[in-house]
């Protein structure tokens, strides 16, 4: 019986003749592993290219690569993440009609809501490309993303997926599909608590205790395009990011491509925990470009908790404007730092108005924290309770005091002021120059419609000083120097005094709009 497993054996088998081509295929062959740093022995007269394979040579490659480690992947997380994260879609009944002037690409959505501002700003709601045609009570849909907290189906998204939705469905990773209801919403920080209906078993996923550190992996997971349940990695970019949405920004800063569709989905930390919500994007084209910003864990915690509790957010409030100390405002209040928040105006009636606090004082410090800047004070009163009690260190005209308050409750809406009349000037005279700033003032209550107190900006040099900080014709000069004053007069006394103390730049306090602010402006030696 002819030996299968001898091949020497078989009739029609002839012994092959090496060629000088298959050497040279073993010598390239050895080459390039040789070329990969691997320990091999080197040919020698003594060696030919067919011993090589059979030297101990080759038993110590295939030791060496049997020790080479796996890269380590996100497989793992996302595996145990990945059911808790869902996909968000909701119809929307258009309330307005395309534009007279044939734009049918105008946005539907009141002007200056959430969901108007990221229409003008990405084209359309997340998933929206554009809304084209269509007339009034058309019914458009929106897509965005979302995670479950609990097993019993409350999720978290974004307020503007969910803002303005006559109906709210989410897709499980599953494939499963639910009807959602909307408990409540916080346009301030731009989140939103839904409910989701027809279970009671649903995987959740935790928000994080500790803040993320730059540097650190995340994941994202979510729906962009409309592609559920995708995921995509990268780090920490920074953190503390203000994006200009309001006092409230604290922003994670990820390059995890994120794009439209992932709006309320999570960004997870190697440890399956939810370390922030991702809410926008900075994109020229509209694409992912690697800068994405999230909501942190802490922000999204306190939210919620509200949001559950009673379906909208209770915030602490003293009634104040404030605004950033910066270096020349520090300067001119003779401050070593330029930190701290400056009052612009305390509101009358307000909790700050009551314990004291006037324009021009400087908030340090809250219950012993230091504060930063005006954005940070902003977001640790707006932190507290209403009805709470607070200690704030404040610089008043030089001096350190301690002001006890109580918090009353932020309101929802802000009443707008009317600005003053542009043509208030007219009938009026020109003014008194002011040296050296490059404008004229003339006294308040000789320009229709500017009040009683301080003088009026009626004419501004374009190339002064004053330009160059933003004055312009109509704007109210209140204080100067923290001097209250009324003619061009004052004002130049004011000056002359800064000019004397060797003060490098001047504070002035001026209304502009209905909002006062303080302006720090360059003074002339001599």
């Amino acid at each position: 019986m002819t030996d299968r497993s001898d091949l020497t054996n078989l009739p029609s088998y002839r012994r092959p003749r090496r060629s000088v081509l298959s050497a040279r295929r073993i010598a390239l062959m050895a080459s390039v592993v040789a070329g990969l740093g691997i320990a091999v022995h080197g040919f020698s007269p003594s060696t030919s290219p067919a011993d090589l394979f059979s030297s101990p040579a080759h038993a110590q490659v295939n030791n060496e690569v049997k020790k080479v480690e796996r890269p380590i992947g996100f497989a793992d997380i996302v595996e145990r993440v990945k059911p808790s994260v869902i996909s968000v879609k909701v119809n929307i009944k258009e309330k307005t009609a395309s534009n007279d002037d044939g734009d049918d690409s105008a946005s539907p959505f009141q002007p200056g809501s959430p969901m108007e501002r990221f229409f003008r700003r990405f084209g359309g709601p997340d998933g929206i490309p554009g809304l084209k045609g269509g007339g009034r009570g058309r019914v458009v849909q929106g897509q965005g993303s979302g995670f479950f907290i609990s097993a019993d189906g409350y999720a978290v998204t974004n307020n503007h997926v969910v803002d303005g939705a006559d109906k709210v469905e989410v897709t499980t990773d599953d494939g499963k599909t639910y009807s959602a209801k909307v408990i409540g919403t916080d346009q301030r920080t731009d989140l939103a608590l839904i409910k989701v209906e027809g279970g009671s078993n649903f995987p959740f996923a935790k928000l994080a205790d500790s803040k993320p550190r730059i540097g650190d992996w995340v994941l994202a997971v979510g729906n962009p395009f409309g592609l559920g349940g995708t995921v995509t990695a990268g780090i920490v970019s920074a953190s503390g990011r203000d994006i200009g949405n309001g006092p409230y920004d604290d922003f994670i800063q990820i390059d995890a491509p994120v794009n439209k569709g992932n709006s309320g989905g999570p960004a997870f930390d190697t440890n399956g925990e939810v370390m922030g919500v991702n809410t926008a994007i900075y994109s020229p084209s509209g694409g992912s470009v690697g800068i994405a910003f999230s909501i942190p864990a802490a922000t999204v915690k306190s939210v919620v908790a509200q949001l559950k509790d009673k379906g909208s957010v209770s915030r602490g409030w003293i009634g104040v404007q404030i605004q950033p100390v910066t270096s020349d405002i520090a300067d001119s209040l003779g401050m070593k730092k330029a930190e701290g928040a400056l009052v612009a105006e305390p509101q009358k009636d307000g909790p700050a108005a009551k314990a004291g606090i006037e324009s021009g004082d400087v908030i340090t410090s809250v219950n012993g924290e230091a504060v930063k800047d005006a954005r940070e004070l902003a977001r640790t009163i707006g932190g507290m309770a209403p009805g709470a009690s607070v200690k704030l260190n404040v610089l008043h005209k030089g001096q350190d005091k301690v002001v006890n308050l109580t918090l009353g409750q932020l309101p929802n809406t802000v009443e707008a002021k009317a600005d003053i009349d542009n043509d208030s000037g007219k009938g009026a005279s020109k003014g008194t120059d002011v040296p050296k700033l490059g404008m004229t003032v003339a006294p308040a209550n000789s320009v229709a419609g500017a009040g009683k107190d301080g003088v009026v900006v009626t004419e501004v040099d374009p190339k002064s000083a004053a330009a160059e900080r933003g004055f312009k014709e109509g704007d109210v000069i209140l204080e100067v120097g923290g001097k209250s004053v009324s003619t061009a007069g004052d004002v130049r006394d004011a000056i002359n005094t800064a000019r004397t103390d060797n003060k490098n730049s001047v504070l002035m306090r001026v209304k502009s709009g209905g909002q006062s602010r303080f302006v720090a402006v360059p003074i002339a030696k001599g």
